[in-house]
């Protein structure tokens, strides 16, 4: 008998390649992704301007990151976006939609929800960004399943709900000749919020404040990008990775043994010829 909704998970029309540049912007889940492709060796950059998470902040971050990458020659191939409200905090003084509230007083903020057409447009100007310096880039939405308190539940869900309607607008959009040249064709959603709420639905996999998935929770995620999104050679580069990541992180008992050091000698001769199979500098 089967006791779990299991959510099937098309393949995109883009593989992930061993050691490939991956940027990640949004929520604290997209933190927790990009540092577990981090830890497998991939030269991830994660949330260069803080953590972002509406769809507004996000565009403010790419927009401030194009030109540093653009100074150092180009742009990563793939690009994670990951959404995790619709609200947004505008400065009374000035109307402007702000990344971090920086602990100043709440009084001079003013709450306001946008509408799943407002959010379309933040993400749509995101990518024909992205698009225009690099044509062949793929943009990966995904939406947190990281729940918010502090809206009460049933507001969370509709915040939930705006995002996830406004990314299959986005993806679904026609006439693309009035939308900035937007190539919808190269946009995937990865379904990070249905595998938590869906699949594994359960508090076990949740981290002790009930809302944050836990490590278990990050880890099977991670599972399940890796089968949908890695090419053959990306995943037998991870095959190869963990004994060596489990050598390099193991706690001898004596570390000025003979044995300890001859184990330690012999890692480091694997992870060398590793990083060179893979140009790994």
């Amino acid at each position: 008998m089967e006791f779990r909704t299991k959510i099937e998970i098309d393949k995109p029309h883009f593989q992930i390649e061993p050691c490939e540049e991956i940027l990640f912007v949004g929520s604290c889940f997209a933190d927790a992704i990009g540092r577990r492709f981090s830890d497998e060796g991939f030269p991830a950059t994660i949330n260069p301007y803080g953590v972002m998470y509406n769809p507004a902040s996000i565009l403010h971050t790419i927009e401030r990151w194009i030109p540093t990458q653009l100074e150092k020659g180009k742009l990563p191939r793939i690009v994670f976006l990951t959404l995790g409200t619709n609200h947004v905090y505008r400065l009374k003084s000035t109307g402007e939609i702000v990344d971090n509230c920086e602990k100043r007083p709440q009084k001079l903020f003013q709450e306001e929800v946008l509408s799943v057409d407002t959010c379309v447009d933040y993400l749509r100007q995101a990518v024909v960004l992205l698009q225009k310096h690099r044509p062949d880039i793929q943009v990966v939405f995904t939406v947190s399943p990281i729940r918010y308190r502090k809206y009460g539940y049933h507001e969370s869900q509709l915040s939930k709900a705006t995002l996830l309607l406004a990314v299959d607008k986005l993806m679904r959009l026609e006439s693309l000749d009035t939308l900035d040249n937007l190539d919808n064709s190269r946009l995937s959603y990865f379904p990070a919020y249905e595998l938590i709420l869906d699949e594994l639905r359960d508090y076990r996999f949740y981290a002790s404040d009930m809302l944050h998935p836990s490590e278990q929770a990050v880890g099977y995620i991670w599972e399940r990008l890796v089968d949908s999104c890695f090419s053959p050679a990306a995943c037998q580069y991870l095959e190869e990775w963990r004994p060596i990541k489990q050598a390099l992180a193991h706690k001898p008992f004596n570390p000025e043994s003979k044995e300890y050091q001859a184990f330690q000698a012999h890692t480091q001769e694997l992870l060398a010829a590793f990083r060179q199979k893979y140009s790994i500098r």
